[in-house]
């Protein structure tokens, strides 16, 4: 049973993220699949403790909002950010960025990805330790 099935949330538990794009352990949970009509994609994302993304960009921009938690968000070149519940990220096309889990508390968003038709995501390298421990 996932992380996300364990939590008092409003939607089930989802599928374990590829390791390629992820370090540790992360759940998605698909809400609006590759919606064509509304030109949008759209999932639940829970990030267990410690657990990011890789540094990537989304050619279409992408909106987070923060439902449950606390976490870290940081583009390329600037300070990390601590993001919790109620923040609401605006992500503008082709930023370089990561995010995921505090090092003590699981994070969950809401990943809204417009204007699938310029692409979804770039994915690049992994937030290396040093870096998911740094500060500014």
């Amino acid at each position: 049973m996932s992380v996300s099935e364990n939590q008092n949330t409003i939607f089930p538990g989802g599928d374990k993220a590829p390791a390629d794009y992820f370090t540790g352990t992360v759940w998605i949970r698909m809400l609006v699949p590759n919606e064509l009509t509304l030109n949008c994609q759209i999932a639940n994302v829970v990030f267990e403790k410690g657990a990011r993304n890789n540094w990537h960009t989304h050619p279409g921009g992408q909106i987070l909002i923060v439902a449950d938690g606390i976490g870290y968000y940081q583009e390329k070149g600037k300070p990390t950010q601590v993001i919790q519940k109620g923040d609401v990220i605006n992500i503008p096309p082709c930023i370089e960025h990561w995010h995921g889990a505090s090092h003590d508390t699981e994070v969950t968003h809401i990943a809204i990805n417009p204007n699938m038709q310029k692409g979804i995501a770039v994915w690049l390298e992994r937030v290396t330790d040093e870096e998911y421990n740094n500060f500014k």
